[in-house]
């Protein structure tokens, strides 16, 4: 299967796509006209439509298949929709899933077979085959609404929401087209009925709702077309507003509970269309100033924009996003769509003036030369300056290029700048606007006197440094990026800002173009692109905006900007007429000239034609006479070429006759031979059978011994197979018995079986019953889980306290230990002195005892033992840092000892406050878990 793409207007095929392999059922287009999606039952296909190429392609398994996928309105978003209701929203650009819808309730079973999408693209529509229809908020994912039609209602085949100017595309009606051919219009808020077309005698087979929301056409079942008028129908959808009222706080809606989820439809009053066809509706609309203030009534744009807030939005980021860059410039110029005004300028054809544009503008793609043509097209006949304008082409490029897709919007967006930013432009056609130019020059003069007397001083006049970028709009200086920013800011502000960028743009090129002194340099720089920030551009067009003086500000002169008017585009006579139309009536005359020189020379020619023609059929014939004579003469020779071959062969033939008959012989000698050779076999054959029966009778004689021994086997044989088989019969008959038995037991578990499945269905339902919980359950657990993490940081943070506390007790303890065993050390050398003490003592007595001496001498002599046991006792104690008297170290004092204890205590109480605030944690953790 492959997918044509035709030209409406020339009903030329421009361009096939193959790749589905089943017929398509769903097209999807983009709101920018850019890319395109379509559909089949098992796969669905990105297309670029600028280059005709599959961008990206879905394939699914066949036992889920597709049911629709289809572009969210005026965002990137594409919704995919397939058969087992899983709903899944991707990101046109990188396609990244972005959500998924859940399973809707098995309460309310039904399989989505069609779908619809208000305008914001907030609200989804789904139903199918039931009475049941889904609402679901695709900015929240949830279900916030099933809607239960009547029960005469059995199947939804069709659901369109229906657009109303006041909503600001948050569409309340839902069209829902059923199986009895009727279509009802319902408000998705409160659930009433507003108004049906279609009958029972007359249904329905298919509907579409018109962009604006003010016709239906219904094709019926008996093949005629309807078109039914909305303002017809009801009046209650047309109403305006109430009065409009500033928000001041904007509170969260509240989360409907389950009761109010489900609704069911109320049927009121219902309007059906009159069949009697004179009668008609006269309404009046009254136009009322809803907000009383001028300034902001401006400032309010479609699709529910405020300029100003663009405006600072544009001032913070610069510029606005890629992805929602055209819908802000189609509500920011206030495009009309103007369908059947741009269709008749269509109609018309390519203008005269254009019909060789590609000679001077040879581009590359036939797709932007067509749609360039045909815009060109429809401004010439829209009004006939433009056919002769000479840079209307490179003014309107760079938006064909853009809005190649879109070529009504093209259109506008080229008409409406012509009239808002190129006011004046055609004042002093054909020549450039002198008065526009002068604005300038007196802008420029104003902020850059030096920049000015310059171009003075070579010759460069504005014509050759502001009417380029004018005429081509910057498209020739600027990247797409830069033009794209650029053109943010001139369509969000007054028509003079594209003359004050123009000013901005030599501004900030001073450096470069005052080291110019040829006029070429000044040509180039105009036609190509510099190095050049267009940021900077920017700000010096607001700072000129903003500090120029009113009598030469452009904004004096120009007038406001005016937007088209719907319906037909405005009359666009603002142009010297009397020059248009000598220069129409001259290309006129140019023309018929022309005209009448072509006729001549077709006229010339064709005289030529004759007369090349009647010397080409002559020397033809002559030709022609002269291969006759020749094929005659070939014929001849080729007679007398033939008749020397018969020759040739009646003697070739003469000796293959010859060599026939002798062989003819040889052949018969042969056959004379094999059959002397084949009675000589005969015999030896019939001698050979004679041999084997005299051995068969030999062999048949032991055969009959060997039968009889045969015979005896069998019988023995035959005689163990009746016995086993009475043993089998035994066996079957005691079998039988068991196999009842079991029999028995068996039913009895299947009974059991039977109930143990009846269980497992009350165990599955209860199961089902349960996923509600566990949802709830799931949220408890995320809640206990963070509350876990925090204990788990509290905790970190506890033990490495914990850690740091240990090493500093490891540290205290290792110095204490080495104080221990210091003072152990001490101890020791003072018992060892003690002990070496009392034996001297001893020693002393017992030589005393033996050899008595003085006492004053033996005196004496103890008195210089101890001095010298205590000197060294004191030595040690000096060494070793500890008091003898006290018996503690000397390196601390008492205040340290006491700051060091009460430190230690207060950790100990930080530590235990830690350990029941952790306990507390804890204990809050397992009651959540118990919840």
């Amino acid at each position: 299967m492959f997918l044509t793409y035709m030209e409406t207007v020339t009903k030329e095929l421009v361009s096939w796509m193959r790749g589905h392999d089943s017929s398509i059922f769903s097209i999807s287009v983009h709101a920018s006209g850019r890319y395109a999606i379509t559909t089949s039952s098992d796969t669905a296909q990105l297309w670029d439509l600028d280059t005709f190429q599959r961008k990206r392609k879905l394939n699914i398994r066949q036992s889920v298949g597709i049911q629709k996928v289809f572009f969210l309105p005026l965002s990137n978003t594409i919704l995919s929709c397939f058969k087992d209701n899983s709903i899944f929203a991707w990101e046109c650009d990188t396609l990244f899933c972005k959500y998924q819808l859940p399973a809707p309730p098995e309460s309310s079973s039904i399989i989505y077979k069609v779908f619809a999408v208000t305008r914001d693209g907030r609200i989804l529509a789904a139903g199918g085959k039931s009475n049941h229809l889904h609402l679901w908020s695709l900015e929240a994912t949830r279900l916030f609404r099933i809607i239960q039609m009547p029960t005469k209602i059995r199947a939804i085949r069709h659901l369109e929401f229906l657009p109303d100017s006041f909503d600001a595309g948050s569409n309340q009606v839902l069209g829902i087209l059923s199986q009895d051919g009727i279509m009802r219009f319902v408000n998705i808020q409160t659930c009433k009925l507003l108004f049906e077309i279609g009958s029972l005698d007359e249904g329905i087979s298919s509907s579409v709702i018109s962009p604006h929301g003010r016709y239906i056409a219904s094709i019926m079942e008996n093949g005629s077309l309807n078109i039914y008028s909305v303002q017809a129908l009801t009046q209650e959808i047309n109403k305006p507003p109430p009065p409009l009222v500033k928000v001041i706080e904007d509170l969260p809606k509240n989360i409907p509970t389950s009761g109010d989820v489900k609704m069911k439809m109320t049927s009121g009053r219902v309007l059906r269309p009159a069949r009697c066809k004179e009668h008609k509706t006269q309404t009046r609309i009254i136009k009322q100033d809803l907000t009383g203030n001028l300034e902001n009534k401006e400032n309010e744009l479609s699709d529910g924009l405020n300029k100003k807030r663009l405006q600072i939005l544009l001032k913070g980021y610069g510029e606005y996003p890629t992805k929602y860059r055209m819908f802000i410039w189609r509500s920011l110029l206030q495009l009309p769509e103007n369908h059947t005004a741009f269709s008749n300028l269509l109609d018309k054809g390519t203008h005269v003036a254009f019909l060789n544009l590609q000679k001077l503008y040879p581009i590359k793609s036939r797709k932007l030369l067509r749609v360039l043509q045909r815009t060109l097209s429809a401004l010439a006949h829209w009004s006939s300056i433009f056919s002769d304008t000479p840079y209307l082409p490179l003014l309107a490029f760079p938006f064909v290029k853009l809005f190649q897709n879109n070529q009504l919007i093209c259109f506008e967006v080229v008409a409406t700048l012509i009239i808002n930013w190129c006011q004046h432009w055609f004042e002093y056609f054909p020549n450039p606007p002198i008065n526009i130019l002068s604005m300038i020059e007196n802008v420029l003069a104003f902020c850059d006197k030096q920049l000015l007397q310059h171009f003075i001083d070579h010759d460069i006049t504005s014509q050759l440094y502001a009417w380029p970028l004018l005429e081509t709009v910057f498209s020739e200086v600027l990247t797409r990026e830069e033009w794209l920013k650029l053109f943010d800011n001139i369509f969000s502000n007054q028509p003079s800002f594209l003359l004050m960028t123009v000013v901005a743009y030599s501004t900030c090129s001073r450096a470069p173009l005052l080291n110019c002194t040829l006029k070429d340099d000044f040509t180039y720089f105009f036609h190509h692109r510099n190095n050049l920030d267009i940021n900077v551009v920017i700000r010096e067009a607001y700072h000129l905006m903003e500090t120029t003086p009113a009598d030469i500000h452009p904004d004096s002169m120009l007038d406001a900007f005016v937007a088209l008017t719907k319906g037909q585009y405005p009359v666009f006579n603002q142009y010297p007429k009397f020059v248009v139309d000598f220069q129409t009536r001259e290309r006129e005359r140019i023309r018929n000239d022309e005209l009448d020189y072509l006729r001549e020379r077709q006229t010339v020619e064709n005289m030529q034609a004759e007369v090349d023609q009647q010397r080409l059929e002559d020397e033809a014939w002559y030709q022609k006479q002269e291969e006759l004579r020749k094929a005659e003469e070939a014929r001849r020779e080729m007679l007398l070429h033939e008749e020397e071959k018969m020759v040739q062969q009646r003697q070739r033939l003469a000796a293959v006759k010859r060599e026939l008959k002798m062989k003819e012989i040889h052949l018969q000698d042969a056959a004379r031979r094999h059959f002397l050779k084949l009675q000589q076999a005969q015999h030896e054959m019939e001698l050979r059978r004679l041999d084997d029966e005299i051995e068969r009778k030999n062999y048949t004689r032991n055969q009959e011994v060997f039968a009889k021994e045969f015979r005896e086997d069998a019988d023995a044989y035959r005689q163990k197979v009746d016995f086993e088989e009475d043993m089998f019969h035994k066996m079957i008959e005691t079998d039988q018995t068991q196999t009842g038995n079991a029999k028995k037991v068996i039913e009895e578990k299947l009974a059991k079986a039977e109930q143990a499945c009846l269980n497992t269905d009350w165990k599955i339902q209860a199961l089902h019953k349960q996923k509600c919980d566990d949802l709830q359950r799931n949220e408890s657990y995320q809640e206990m889980t963070k509350l876990l993490r925090k204990n788990r940081r509290k905790e970190v943070e506890l033990l490495n306290a914990m850690m740091e506390e240990e090493a500093k007790k490891w540290k205290e303890a290792e110095e204490k230990e080495f104080h221990l065993r210091a003072e152990k050390k001490a101890s020791s050398l003072s018992d060892t002195s003690r002990n070496w003490f009392l034996k001297q003592e001893l020693s002393a007595a017992l030589e005393h005892a033996e050899r008595p001496f003085s006492k004053e001498e033996s005196c004496l002599r103890r008195e210089q033992k101890a001095s010298g046991s205590l000197a060294r006792t004191s030595q040690l104690t000096d060494i070793s840092g500890i008091d003898p008297s006290t018996g503690l170290p000397l390196r601390r004092s008492t205040a340290e000892w006491d700051g060091k204890k009460e430190n230690l205590l207060k950790k100990v109480r930080d530590l235990r406050q830690r350990l029941t605030a952790q306990a507390q944690n804890r204990h809050l953790s397992q009651s959540l878990l118990a919840t």
